[in-house]
């Protein structure tokens, strides 16, 4: 590879990861730092800019909540909210639906929609995880 082409991957990386990387400090630098990391090792400088990209996209899905939350949210006993579309991780919830605070924590909030536990980023409303509890 030349000098030409790793500067043009350089700057493709750094347009591209600069905006990811600042969406994700929200969460915690891990999404578009840690899905460049993964990506790089997989495919090189574009494997970086490609995981960069999809770490910035999952945002907080990169940094799970910890097992104190996901007990906490299991085991309260919040009524379910119907919805008609699938909520997947990235959704952002409607307004009308109840989010509840997650004592201790001012990074996650949670919901229960279609039966499933959803965390959420309570400033977006953004689906960060979905906990299946049947």
């Amino acid at each position: 590879m030349n000098a030409r082409t790793i500067l043009g991957a350089a700057t493709l990386a750094t347009t591209l990861l600069l905006p990811g990387a600042a969406f994700a400090a929200g969460c915690g630098a891990g999404g578009a730092i840690g899905g460049a990391t993964a990506g790089a090792v997989v495919g090189g400088p574009v494997g970086a800019v490609a995981g960069g990209v999809a770490g910035a996209a999952l945002g907080c899905a990169v940094n799970p909540p910890s097992a104190e939350v996901k007990q906490y949210i299991i085991h309260e006993h919040q009524p379910s909210v119907t919805l008609k579309e699938e909520v997947t991780v990235g959704h952002e919830l409607p307004p009308d639906v109840q989010v509840y605070d997650v004592p201790k924590s001012k990074t996650y909030a949670y919901a229960v929609v279609n039966n499933r536990h959803v965390v959420v980023d309570p400033r977006t409303r953004k689906v960060i995880t979905i906990y299946d509890t049947d």
